[in-house]
């Protein structure tokens, strides 16, 4: 089979892992000749472990100022607080160190850095827009200046993404920015200090990244190039995840894990996107206050079962890098989430028939679901999905 394609590298210069966060960042800083570090860092692991301690003392005089507390599905509001913070300093690096909603929070607040940004409404004009028929608005606008460190203490996957989610409290929406300079500079991958991530965090934010890879390798456009890296991923995280469950100090499986993060997040250089289970996911979690792991937990098994029909080939790739040939693949990743204790239907995780179609309206606005590998023909297709979910 002839392969034809095109692989777009983003602005990243490094990813470095298996090294000491703390040391790694002074070093990255000095290369970078960052003189106004700014740490945008995880409120538990700012005041229950001494490391963001250890980062600001392996700084310096580099280290300018710090703020913690970034809530979930970065609302707008919290990323303007950050950004005086780090405006208040004249940052010159912006270091997050925590969960997906810091590192989307960091790369909001070099959007507004760049730009400007006082008032909330100010994000306006940057948003990607979706109408009803899936057409995609992409504002054009200058990426930010000012750099930034990624040390992620879960498996999200957002400091490879050139897209930043923020939610407006207005409409309750999580919203996409994307900009090929979003992306954070240098990733630092350190197993061990993700072992004070709660376990539920880490194994949902883990399915997070099992659904990146498995909606890439189900996506109509994938092909043969684009399962290189997405079907080992699969392959990682399926042993990864039971390992650190298991034994949550097994740093070698949680190394594994972050790398199978990495590996699932290339479906971005190759264009190919992702279908109804992020699309509704990303809906769940800003409207629904669903946390980000959880709604694919949710979501993925129910969309490959409403998928089936369409791509039975793919799903069976899926099925075989579990080492579970022949069987559904809704039915495996249905088996492989359960086993891990986390939840399976949206009334687990309290979303009710009655927001169904409060979802499914919102949903619809998302490109995701018009880029599923069956196609959503309107509402009540998503209705029927959720439904299937409950």
């Amino acid at each position: 089979m002839t392969v034809q394609g095109v692989y777009e590298n983003f602005r990243i210069d490094r990813v470095i892992y298996g090294k000491p966060a703390a040391a790694t960042l002074a070093a990255e800083a000095e290369r970078l000749d960052a003189k106004r570090v700014f740490l945008l860092v995880s409120r538990t692991l700012d005041r229950e472990t001494t490391w963001v301690n250890d980062m600001r003392t392996a700084l310096g005089a580099r280290y300018a100022g710090s703020y913690d507390g970034m809530p979930s599905h970065t609302p707008r509001e919290a990323v303007l607080q950050a950004t005086e913070a780090a405006r208040a300093v004249n940052a010159d690096l912006i270091v997050t160190f925590g969960g997906g909603s810091g590192t989307d929070a960091g790369k909001m607040v070099r959007l507004a850095m760049k730009h400007d940004v006082r008032g909330t409404q100010d994000f306006d004009r940057f948003v990607a827009r979706v109408g009803p028929d899936g057409r995609r608005v992409m504002p054009v606008f200058d990426g930010p200046d000012v750099p930034q460190i990624a040390i992620p203490t879960t498996l999200s996957g957002g400091d490879f993404n050139p897209s930043a989610g923020a939610t407006d409290t207005r409409t309750m929406l999580k919203e996409i920015f994307r900009h090929p300079m979003l992306v954070p500079s240098v990733i630092v991958l350190d197993a061990a200090v993700t072992v004070k991530t709660p376990q539920w965090l880490w194994l949902s934010s883990g399915v997070r990244a099992l659904d990146h890879a498995v909606e890439t390798v189900c996506s109509g456009v994938a092909d043969a190039r684009s399962y290189l890296e997405a079907v080992p991923a699969i392959k990682l995280l399926a042993r990864a995840l039971p390992a650190t469950l298991a034994d949550p100090l097994d740093l070698a499986a949680r190394l594994d894990a972050q790398l199978a993060v990495w590996l699932s997040m290339e479906h971005n250089r190759f264009a190919v996107p992702m279908g109804a289970s992020h699309g509704i996911g990303h809906v769940l979690g800003g409207t629904c206050n669903v946390p980000h792991g959880y709604t694919s937990c949710v979501m993925l098994p129910t969309v490959l079962k409403w998928n089936e029909a369409a791509n039975a080939d793919r799903q069976a790739l899926v099925s075989e890098a579990f080492g579970q040939a022949g069987r559904p693949a809704w039915e495996v990743v249905h088996e492989f989430v359960s086993g891990l204790g986390l939840p399976r239907s949206l009334s687990a995780v309290g979303v009710g028939p009655d927001q169904f179609e409060t979802v499914a309206k919102a949903a619809l606005l998302d490109h995701y679901l018009h880029t599923n590998p069956r196609p959503v023909h309107g509402v009540q297709d998503i209705m029927e999905i959720l439904r299937m979910a409950a």
